[in-house]
């Protein structure tokens, strides 16, 4: 475990980084720059003028994930070996309690104060290959295309049957070339994701052991690879169904006994491409679309039943990339 002496928290935007510098919780000093390799630098001065005793061993430096806006400050850090603590902004938001008002500045000095009394379950920052963040900016770009797409499409869809046919056809019409259009952009990207994964023999390969299992397609398997960072930020499939939101949890407090649900604070887009695998796997693969017409028969929630197709499919595709073997479905059907 690193021995941490100055805490400092960064607050980052389009233009600005804040940076407050924290030492046994407290606060010695906030430093706002621009958002570039110069302002980054001007921190580091004004750190070494107000604390000659900082360097980059005994600093841990924690920001929230902010995208883009985040890659200036990781590659000048990452440049000078520093120790990084990437941390989703929900962790540190709950983990602060009642929050009274909001700036910049205070919330620099929350996440220095966060990475302070977090100290000892400190997760450093590794950064991705240059592989896996192409990917990661090729999927979002998808996600996008598939998005206006569909904000085009579903209107003209919708009003089939409100509207008269001729009106139907010119406002078609209309869209035509665009809806045209962002389809063929839509399979350049899906083609550019396919040849990124198998130009790289170890990508290629871990593509291909999450692939094999029934239910995973194109889509799940590059966010899977993505999410997971090839196996190495999340490596236990219990991880990694807590972060996809398909494990159900216990609400109950006293004499009250809640239902057990799932939580909202999860990756989204995660979900709803493992629920989509889920309904796919329950059509194809026999084993599964007998356990869900048991369970549903049971009286079982239909939505619990398929969170729990959701958990077999990632504790297959996690057993298969441990095993380093695609999945073999040894099932038969039983005959009466």
């Amino acid at each position: 475990m690193e021995s941490f002496i100055f805490f400092i928290g960064i607050d980052i935007s389009k233009a600005t980084l804040d940076f407050a510098v924290v030492v046994a919780n407290k606060l010695l000093f906030h430093y706002q720059s621009t958002n570039d390799k110069t302002g980054i630098e001007d921190f580091i001065k004004q750190l070494k003028t107000q604390c000659p005793n900082a360097n980059f061993k005994n600093s841990l430096y924690c920001m929230e994930h902010t995208g883009i806006y985040n890659n200036h400050l990781l590659s000048f850090l990452h440049s000078k070996q520093a120790n990084i603590w990437l941390e989703h902004p929900i962790h540190i938001k709950d983990s602060l309690g009642m929050i009274r008002g909001k700036n910049d500045k205070v919330d620099a000095q929350r996440i220095a104060t966060y990475a302070y009394k977090n100290r000892d379950e400190v997760r450093l920052w590794v950064p991705k290959r240059d592989v896996i963040q192409k990917l990661d900016r090729l999927t979002a770009l998808r996600n996008r295309l598939i998005k206006v797409r569909k904000m085009i499409q579903s209107p003209l869809t919708d009003s089939k049957d409100f509207i008269s046919k001729k009106d139907l056809n010119e406002t078609k019409k209309s869209c035509e070339n665009t809806l045209k259009s962002l389809d063929k952009d839509i399979k350049k990207v899906n083609q550019n994701i396919q040849s990124t994964i198998q130009n790289d023999p170890y990508l290629k390969e871990l593509y291909e052991f999450i692939e094999s299992v029934k239910g995973v397609g194109p889509a799940i398997a590059t966010e899977i690879l993505i999410v997971t960072n090839e196996f190495k930020t999340i490596n236990d499939p219990k991880k990694f169904a807590c972060h996809a939101g398909v494990v159900p949890f216990n609400y109950s407090s006293g004499q009250y006994k809640g239902k057990s649900k799932t939580s909202n604070k999860a990756n989204k887009q995660l979900k709803a491409l493992l629920h989509n695998g889920a309904m796919s796997a329950i059509q194809h693969s026999p084993e599964i679309r007998q356990y869900y017409l048991r369970k549903t028969a049971e009286g079982k929630n239909e939505m619990l039943v398929v969170n729990n197709v959701c958990n077999k499919i990632i504790h297959r595709v996690f057993s298969c990339v441990h095993r380093k073997e695609k999945y073999k479905d040894f099932y038969t059907s039983s005959v009466a």
